[in-house]
């Protein structure tokens, strides 16, 4: 499934506007659901990592592009924050506009005829304060060049995943996302999930992230309207199932040994990112925000 002619071009043009707004519309629903998991952890007293007593709140900067002309080429917000449940979490929203390097077009459907591009998308990374939360990952985002298409998806990350709890929340998470492609087509869950344990896998540890989800790109079915309806769905899935985890798991205490674990754990996240993260290569190759870019990176983390 990949971009078509230049014929449907105009289609993916006439949703820049839409596509923008509704990243940023999700932006706000996610960050305002953690925010409230940060108010009811403190109601509740849950277990506290030293120094994250507090419930959290998100702060947002803005930041501008310019293009190597020295013409606007758009920008984005971050959103970080830092609370009891949450040791990092991060969402992000963008919309850019530019020309390719000549390298870089050459790998990108359509760009190699006109350099030009547009991309608009929201990305995610939670890093938990608990070793029992799993981390989670999730971004959606509309691209063009002579062609366009979405894409993105989200996985998850427990840092003890073959425990009965970390298969529990996985299946739970995924079941969010079969019913969110299956509303759509009934093949996209086994192939986006299949692409998604291909994608998020470290070749030279020879194992998976994490216990998966759904990865899809280049996703133009001829349908824009459907196409973006579906990646609509994908993130009202990924709103509805991760807070659901977190809520179940963030009042288990854990041990200091579990936390030593959940560090060294975090080490393969960071080595996924930096070797092998399509999003941290566009956004570097792009002329992205450098903050933006790797606010993946966990804010602790231990290789032993």
């Amino acid at each position: 499934m990949t971009p078509t002619d230049t014929a449907d071009v105009s289609a993916h043009q006439a949703l820049r506007e839409p596509a923008r707004q509704w990243f940023e519309s999700l932006r706000d629903k996610i960050c305002a659901a953690f925010e409230a998991i940060e108010d009811d952890a403190v109601k509740q007293n849950s277990p506290v990592l030293p120094g994250h007593e507090a419930a959290g709140r998100f702060e947002r900067k803005s930041w501008n592009r310019l293009n190597e002309d020295g013409s606007p080429g758009g920008g984005g917000v971050m959103s970080v924050m830092h609370g009891r449940v949450f040791e990092k979490v991060g969402v992000n929203v963008s919309t850019v506009q530019g020309t390719f390097t000549p390298e870089f077009a050459a790998t990108i459907p359509g760009a190699a005829e006109d350099p030009h591009f547009f991309a608009t998308g929201i990305s995610l990374v939670a890093h938990m304060c608990s070793p029992l939360v799993p981390a989670a990952h999730f971004n959606t985002r509309m691209i063009i060049t002579t062609k366009g298409w979405f894409g993105g998806g989200g996985d998850i990350t427990p840092m003890f995943p073959e425990s009965a709890e970390a298969q529990d929340d996985a299946a739970r998470f995924h079941a969010a996302f079969a019913q969110a492609c299956n509303a759509h087509d009934p093949e996209y869950y086994p192939r986006f999930k299949a692409w998604c344990d291909k994608y998020f896998y470290l070749p030279h540890r020879n194992e998976p992230r994490g216990l998966g989800g759904i990865f899809y790109d280049r996703l133009n079915s001829g349908d824009v309207q459907e196409d973006f309806a579906f990646t609509k769905d994908v993130g009202l899935a990924f709103l509805k199932s991760y807070p659901e985890i977190i809520r179940s798991r963030m009042m288990e205490p854990w041990t200091p040994e579990q936390r030593e674990a959940q560090l060294i754990r975090r080490g393969r996240y960071v080595e996924f990112n930096l070797l092998h993260d399509r999003g941290t290569l566009f956004g570097l190759k792009t002329g992205g925000h450098t903050e933006a870019i790797l606010m993946s990176m966990p804010p602790e983390v231990k290789w032993p």
